[in-house]
C-alpha cells in the first residue's frame, strides 16, 4: 500500500496545481479515487493496477478543471486579486503588498545610489543585476520563510562573483576608442546568470534538491519573462503618450525619466512582475506554456531552414563569427522551448503530436548544434583559443549534453518504453551545470586569458 499511497499523493498534488479546483473538491474526488480503487481490488488487481485504472476512469484532469471553472468562474477570478477582501482577510491582507513595495522602493534606492557612487556606463551595467537581484532574492525569502542558514550561503555565494567583477584588473579592447575587453564581457553577460539560479534557491525555500521546487522555479522564470515585457509594453505607451502631451504644453519628461523613473521603474516592474506571477499561478492555464505551443513548429521549421543553409553555403571553416553567436542563441531558446514544454505537460497523459513535434525539434537542434560546434573547432584551429571561442565551446558542449539526453529520454517516452517523469527529472537534474558553467566563465575565464 505504501506504493498506492506515494501515488495519490503524486495524484492529489496534481490536482490541486488546478486552480479552479478547490480543497473540498479535491477531497471529495480523492474518496471517488479511493472507492474505485478499492473496488478493482476486489474484483481481483493488485494496488498499482487498481491505480491506474481508476485514474483513468476518472477522466482527463485537464477537462475536469476547465468543467470546474466553467462552473465556478468566481473562483478564478478571486484568485488574480491582488489585495485580499477586507471580510476574508482581516487587518494583515496588506501586509504582503507593503513588504512587496518595501523591497521594490529599496531596490530603487539602490539602483540610485549605484549611478550616484559609480562613473561610468559599463561599470554601472555590470553592477546592475548585484544591486536589484538581492531584494528580489530577498522577497522570495520573505514569502518562501527560507532558513536563515540557507540566505546566509546564498548571500556568501552572491558576494563571490561581485568581488570578482568589481576587482579583476580587467584590460580594455584595444581601438580609439575604450571598451571593455572579451573577458570582462562575459563576466558580466553570465554573472546574472550564476545570482539567478541562486535566487532560485531562496525561491524554493532552501529546498533546492526537490525536483519539484526546482520545476516550480523553472516555470515561474518563464512566467515572469511574460509579464515582465506584457508591463515593459504597457509602460513605453503610457510614457510615450504622456511625454507627447507634456511637450505640447513645453514640459520635458526626460530629466525626470532618467533621474527617477528609470532607476525606479525598471527594479520596480522586475518585483511586481513577480507578484502577479505568485498572485495567478493557481490559475488553470498560465503564458509561458501556452507560448511554447505556437512556437514550438516555428522553431522547428527555422532550424531546419538553418541547418540547410550552413551545410549548403560553403565550408563550416568558413562560417562567420557572429553567425555561431546567433546560432547559440537559438539553441538557448529551443532549451526555453523544451523546458517550458515539459514544465506544463501532463506527465500521466499518453504520448501525443506534440511530443513527436518536442522530439523532432529536439534533434533538429543537436544537428545545428553538431554544425556549430564543427565550425568552432575549426576555427579554434585555425587561430587559435581565446575567451570567447571557448566560452562558445563550452556553452555548446553543456547543451549538447542536455539536448542529447533529453532526445534519448524524449524518444524513450515516445516510444512507450520510458515515463515522461524521466524526461522532467533530468530538466531539472542538470540545471546546476549551467550554474557551474556560468561560474567557471565568470571566475576562471579571466585569469586564464589575462583579463584581456
Amino acid at each position: 500500500m505504501g506504493g498506492v499511497e506515494d501515488q495519490i499523493d503524486q495524484w492529489r498534488g496534481f490536482v490541486r496545481r488546478r486552480g479552479a479546483i478547490s480543497g473540498a473538491d479535491v477531497e471529495e474526488m480523492e474518496d471517488h479515487l479511493r472507492e474505485q480503487i478499492a473496488d478493482l481490488e476486489a474484483g481481483g488487481l493488485d494496488g498499482e493496477e487498481a491505480f491506474l485504472v481508476a485514474v483513468r476512469r476518472m477522466g482527463n484532469l485537464d477537462e475536469v478543471s476547465r468543467e470546474f471553472a466553467r462552473e465556478h468562474s468566481d473562483r478564478l477570478w478571486k484568485q488574480l486579486v491582488l489585495v485580499p477582501e477586507a471580510d476574508a482577510a482581516g487587518p494583515g491582507r496588506w501586509r504582503e503588498p507593503g513588504v512587496l513595495l518595501a523591497f521594490a522602493l529599496g531596490a530603487g534606492v539602490a539602483v540610485k545610489l549605484l549611478f550616484a557612487a559609480v562613473d561610468g556606463e559599463f561599470e554601472q551595467i555590470r553592477n546592475l543585476p548585484f544591486v536589484v537581484l538581492p531584494f528580489l532574492a530577498g522577497w522570495f525569502a520573505w514569502k518562501r520563510r527560507t532558513p536563515w542558514g540557507v540566505c546566509a550561503a546564498a548571500a556568501a555565494l552572491a558576494a563571490v562573483p561581485f568581488l570578482a567583477v568589481n576587482l579583476y584588473p580587467f584590460q580594455e579592447a584595444p581601438g580609439p576608442f575604450p571598451s571593455p575587453g572579451m573577458t570582462a564581457v562575459l563576466a558580466f553577460t553570465h554573472a546574472p546568470v550564476l545570482l539567478w539560479l541562486l535566487a532560485g534557491v531562496l525561491h524554493t525555500g532552501g529546498h533546492w534538491r526537490s525536483h519539484d521546487r526546482r520545476m516550480d522555479f523553472v516555470r515561474f522564470t518563464g512566467e515572469l519573462a511574460m509579464y515582465l515585457v506584457l508591463l515593459q509594453l504597457g509602460s513605453l505607451v503610457l510614457l510615450g503618450l504622456t511625454a507627447g502631451v507634456l511637450s505640447l504644453v513645453g514640459v520635458d519628461l526626460e530629466p525626470v525619466l532618467e533621474d527617477w523613473l528609470l532607476p525606479f521603474g525598471l527594479p520596480g516592474a522586475l518585483l511586481v512582475a513577480a507578484w502577479l506571477v505568485e498572485a495567478k499561478k493557481s490559475v488553470v492555464e498560465n503564458i509561458a506554456p501556452v507560448l511554447t505551443r505556437v512556437f514550438t513548429p516555428l522553431a522547428l521549421v527555422m532550424l531546419v531552414a538553418d541547418l540547410v543553409v550552413l551545410l549548403v553555403n560553403g565550408p563550416l571553416t568558413a562560417v562567420d563569427r557572429d553567425l555561431l553567436i546567433l546560432m547559440d542563441a537559438v539553441l538557448v531558446l529551443v532549451l526555453f522551448l523544451l523546458l517550458y514544454s515539459v514544465s506544463a505537460r501532463d506527465p500521466l497523459a499518453p504520448p501525443g503530436v506534440f511530443d513527436r513535434i518536442q522530439l523532432a525539434l529536439v534533434g533538429a537542434a543537436l544537428a545545428v548544434d553538431a554544425v556549430a560546434l564543427t565550425a568552432m573547432l575549426g576555427r579554434i584551429a585555425e587561430f587559435g583559443f581565446t575567451a570567447n571561442k571557448t566560452a562558445a565551446l563550452g556553452l555548446n558542449l553543456v547543451l549538447l549534453v542536455h539536448l542529447a539526453w533529453s532526445a534519448r529520454l524524449l524518444a524513450g517516452f515516445v516510444r512507450g518504453g520510458r515515463p515522461f517523469a524521466a524526461v522532467e527529472r533530468w530538466q531539472t537534474a542538470y540545471l546546476p551545470v549551467y550554474a557551474l558553467w556560468a561560474a567557471v566563465v565568470v571566475l576562471v575565464f579571466p585569469p586564464v586569458f589575462g583579463f584581456a
